[in-house]
Formats: structure tokens, C-alpha cells, sequence
């Protein structure tokens, strides 16, 4: 587990699944940690288990597309605990379709969501940063960046994530910040019951069946966990990867072509 003792982490999407596993694990390392999310009741659960863990933590209501937001609760965060050393853009949604049946809504929140939200945040975030010389930013991306079926609007949301985390890399890296990010693959979450949607786009009904036909092909014979996630988050987000920048790892328990 990292050491991240006297540091301050901001995690977007805390609340739960991956976002949840990281901030606690975060706490557990010894940072303080802010949840950023729009759940404030689900939000308030997980800063529970931060506080049992013995470390800091608020919970704040936070839109990731709203700029006006991030910026006044990134000033919150500094107010109160002086600085933000890391950032974990986990937040959010999917709402997949086929093309044919794509509404330009569903498009455009799932960019705003996803690709806008990291970045507006990122801006933010990076300015405190660049003050202090540090800082670790650790964008959430996914598989689906390589392509999936019936998710044109995420898949695309999430290789723009990639692209971004390496352009970043490259701009923020003079200011000892580094820039990465995580892919994760099928990853037992809430999340992950909109994979019915995709199933069933398989012509496949049962999704237990379509569950258990993913872990028999998988060289890992079982479904992500968010703490798996989580593991590889806190890594990049610890000095242990002090010379790991631009990377986009990915956690799938599988190869990613």
C-alpha cells in the first residue's frame, strides 16, 4: 500500500464501485480524501468508512460539468486542508445504444460526463499543482476505448481520455505532476448491470449466462473487482510511480489489442 501520509486526494465519482474502492484505499494510506459526486447520500456512506479508517475526508456535491462547481469545491478542499496533491477522475456514465437509436442527448452527456468532466476538473486541479511543484493526476478511462459494441458515444468519450492523459503527460510534466491513467475491463460495479443493455445488443438474454461465458474466456477466470482497480489507481497515484507518466494501464485480466 502506498504511503500518502499528509497528502490531499480529490476522487470524482467517490461514491462507489471503483471511485468508493479508491478513495478508501486511498484513506487507508493515510491521505485525506474529498469525494466529489453527485450522490451525496451514497457519497456520505463511503466517507463513513474513510472516518473509520482513521483518516479525513468530506463529501461534496459536485457536477463534473459544471465548472462554477469543481473550481468553488477545489477551493473548499484547499481552504481546508492548505493544497491537492492528487486527483482521481473516475466519474462517469454510460448510456449505451446502436447508432441508429443514438439521441444526440445520450451522446452529448456521456462526452460532457466522461471527457469534459476530466478535463474541467484536470484544469483545475493542475493549477494548485504547479504551485507546489507535485502532483499526480490519474484519469479513469476503459477498455471500451478500443471499441465496443452499441457504446459509439463512451467508447469514444474514453479514447479521448487517453489522449488526453498522454497530452497531458507532456504539458504538466516540467511541473512534477504526473499524468496516467487506468482502463479497466468488465468490472463487477452498478455500472456494470447497463452490460445487460450490451448483452442483450449480443442477442443475448440471460446475462448470468453472458457473466459466466466472459469469465470462461478470460485468462483470469472471474470478473473484475473495484478493488482491483483501486490497487493500480493508488500505485500510479504514489511516488512508487514517480517515473511512470503518460501510460495507460490496463485492468482486464485479460490482453487489450
Amino acid at each position: 500500500m502506498g504511503n500518502f501520509r499528509n497528502l490531499v486526494a480529490i476522487v470524482t465519482g467517490g461514491a462507489r464501485g471503483i471511485g468508493a474502492a479508491t478513495a478508501l484505499k486511498l484513506a487507508k494510506g493515510g491521505a485525506k480524501v474529498a469525494i466529489f459526486d453527485r450522490n451525496t447520500e451514497t457519497a456520505e456512506e463511503t466517507l463513513a468508512k474513510i472516518k473509520d479508517a482513521g483518516s479525513e475526508g468530506i463529501a461534496l456535491e459536485v457536477d463534473v460539468t459544471n465548472r462554477q462547481q469543481i473550481e468553488k469545491e477545489m477551493e473548499t478542499v484547499v481552504d481546508q486542508w492548505g493544497k491537492i496533491d492528487i486527483l482521481v477522475n473516475n466519474a462517469g456514465i454510460l448510456k449505451d445504444s446502436m447508432i441508429d437509436n443514438l439521441s444526440e442527448e445520450d451522446w452529448e452527456q456521456v462526452i460532457d460526463v466522461n471527457l469534459k468532466g476530466s478535463f474541467l476538473c484536470a484544469q483545475a486541479a493542475q493549477k494548485y499543482m504547479k504551485k507546489q511543484n507535485y502532483g499526480k493526476i490519474v484519469m479513469v478511462s476503459s477498455q471500451a476505448a478500443v471499441g465496443s459494441l452499441g457504446r459509439v458515444n463512451y467508447s469514444s468519450a474514453k479514447a479521448g481520455v487517453q489522449g488526453m492523459t498522454k497530452a497531458l503527460s507532456m504539458e504538466l510534466g516540467p511541473f512534477g505532476i504526473n499524468v496516467n491513467a487506468v482502463a479497466p475491463g468488465f468490472i463487477d460495479t452498478d455500472m456494470s448491470e447497463v452490460s445487460r443493455i450490451s448483452a442483450k445488443m449480443r442477442g443475448i438474454d440471460d446475462f448470468d449466462e453472458f457473466k459466466k461465458s466472459f469469465i470462461k474466456n478470460n485468462p483470469i477466470q472471474r470478473v473484475g473487482r473495484p478493488e482491483d482497480v483501486a490497487n493500480v489507481i493508488t500505485f500510479l497515484a504514489s511516488d512508487e510511480a514517480e517515473y511512470v507518466t503518460g501510460q495507460v494501464i490496463y485492468v482486464s485480466g485479460r490482453p487489450v489489442i
